[in-house]
């Protein structure tokens, strides 16, 4: 290649006094633009074409946690987030490979159309985009069945129906699995219970929970599965978490960090933690707050100041040897199972356990959508004359106990109780206090002479108070526990000297009447008529 000297332009372009390389004509023609094939015009770019595709098949919206999503216009009501695999990104590129079979979209083609497209989708009020349930405007409850098609199951006070189109917008993970569409079958619960090894009132209260379960605006405790080893806890709590949110993965590992949780839980509506032996205070407090609603805030990626919202109200199980690994918050926040012992004449393979569950999994659906019908029938007019700690739960354990003769409500007050007493028998501070107040009747001082007053273990345990500090705020934490147990925890007062400590009175609780503390059953709610078995439950009066 030879090079000139010249004062004239080259292409165009005068550079006097300067060498420029010969122009390869080639390679010039390389790096023209294409023309159409049709009237020779020029082809816009292809994130230009891309956004046009897009923006003739789908519609888009801002969820209220501030991420962008597309719908299809003519396809299921399915939210599709606009980078993420199996989003709308690579749904485009394989648009534009089709209808340009000599082009495939370039990574910066993309990306600079999903930002138009997301420029799009902020300038929308924010859609309320919902995991697996989701309440419809008119107060029904719509499950998605997750399957290609979009359908979904619609729950009213007036039945249960499966519907080709989701009313309310839906967003899919990862770690969800279609459900089968249920079916009427007047025996769906009686197969449930032939797979699981527990008595008619913990099956009840099973029963109760899987029902609430579906019930998206209140929070859910969390189901404990107790037993020994062999009393097949880990299998029972997938069938449970199968029925409400299938999902590949239905049991997980304990969380390393928060931050893993969270990520867990923004995929799925319903997950479980399988053999917890100790719960470290930080997953207790994350537990605590995922069931009655949570919040997380994280730096988005990619950015220096912008930010992500994780949201989520969720439906959690555990499984678990001894009910003392539960804090006392949490324990406060559980519906505890106890599983009997399997015998070896009754014990099954897991395949043939998985089999004859995904057998019956259609019937047992359609089983617990017309309870669940019959709940949404008369849970408004559900009245508790005492709110204990999970009040919206009791309620709909009063609306099941009505609707279907059982006594899940009672059973589950006495089994908190209980829950309550394991966990104090597991942390031994609390059991020092109770141990005091036992010997003294009413005790009080600072927060520091209870340090003083309570004896020290040997081995110290982790969570035992270092500081006046920290035994202040512990007592605190503990509070309702000890209520549970008739000790009366009051920090209100001061000290009279000059240096107004804050006072800490333990007393026990003065014994209540038992007619008020247990009030008749018939008091929880108004007269109805009696409802009868099936998915469409009388007019109320």
């Amino acid at each position: 290649m030879t090079t000139t000297r010249s004062d004239r332009p080259v292409n165009g372009h005068p550079h006097p006094g300067k060498s420029r390389a010969v122009v390869d004509p080639t390679r010039t023609a390389a790096r023209r633009p294409d023309h159409g094939d049709e009237g020779g015009g020029k082809k816009p770019p292809a994130a230009a074409r891309i956004v046009a595709m897009a923006r003739e098949g789908y519609r888009f919206v801002m969820s209220p946690d501030g991420r962008p999503y597309a719908v299809a216009v003519d396809g299921p009501n399915i939210a599709l987030p606009l980078r993420n695999k199996g989003g709308l990104r690579q749904r485009l590129a394989r648009q534009f490979a089709d209808a340009y079979p000599d082009e495939v979209a370039s990574q910066s083609a993309l990306a600079d159309a999903m930002t138009v497209l997301e420029g799009i989708a902020e300038e929308t009020d924010p859609v309320p985009v919902h995991l697996r349930v989701g309440r419809e405007p008119a107060g029904g409850i719509v499950v998605d069945l997750g399957t290609a098609d979009g359908r979904a199951v619609v729950v009213t006070g007036n039945g249960w129906n499966v519907v080709d189109r989701a009313p309310v917008l839906f967003r899919r993970s990862g770690a969800m699995a279609p459900m089968p569409p249920p079916v009427l079958d007047g025996d769906g619960l009686a197969k449930l219970h032939a797979l699981l090894n527990m008595d008619g009132s913990t099956f009840h209260q099973l029963v109760a929970w899987l029902v609430a379960a579906w019930i998206p605006d209140i929070p859910h405790p969390a189901l404990v599965c107790k037993g020994e080893q062999g009393t097949g806890k880990s299998k029972a709590a997938q069938m449970f978490i199968n029925l409400i949110d299938p999902s590949p993965a239905a049991k997980r590992s304990q969380p390393r960090d928060e931050k893993a949780w969270s990520r867990q839980a923004f995929a799925s509506w319903a997950l479980c933690l399988d053999n917890i032996s100790t719960i470290p205070p930080w997953l207790s407090d994350t537990l605590c707050k995922a069931v009655t609603g949570d919040g997380v805030v994280d730096r988005a990626l990619y950015t220096d100041d912008d930010v992500v919202v994780l949201t989520f109200k969720r439906v959690l199980a555990l499984t678990t040897i001894d009910a003392g690994a539960l804090a006392g918050d949490l324990a406060e926040r559980v519906l505890m199972l106890d599983l009997q012992l399997i015998d070896s004449d009754r014990r099954r393979s897991e395949e043939e356990l998985d089999a004859t569950f995904d057998t019956v999994r259609p019937a047992v659906l359609g089983a617990l959508f017309d309870v669940l019908a019959c709940v949404l029938a008369v849970l408004p007019s559900v009245r508790l004359e005492s709110m204990p700690r999970m009040a919206d739960f009791a309620r709909v354990l009063a609306a099941v106990d009505q609707t279907q003769g059982w006594h899940t409500l009672d059973d589950y007050l006495a089994t908190s109780a209980n829950v309550a007493t394991d966990a104090m028998e597991g942390d031994p501070f609390a059991m020092a206090i109770a141990h005091l107040v036992d010997q003294a009747g009413t005790w009080q001082g600072t927060a520091a002479q209870l340090l003083e007053a309570l004896p020290a273990p040997l081995v110290r345990p982790p969570n035992w108070p270092k500081d006046a500090t920290r035994a202040s705020g512990r007592v605190k934490r503990l509070a309702p526990l000890l209520r549970s147990i008739g000790i009366t925890v009051d920090d209100t007062q001061r000290s009279q000297d000059r240096h107004r400590h804050r006072l800490l009175t333990l007393a026990r609780a003065a014994p209540e009447d038992e007619s008020a503390s247990a009030p008749e059953q018939a008091s929880l709610w108004p007269e109805v008529a009696q409802l009868g078995h099936g998915r469409t439950p009388p007019e109320q009066p």
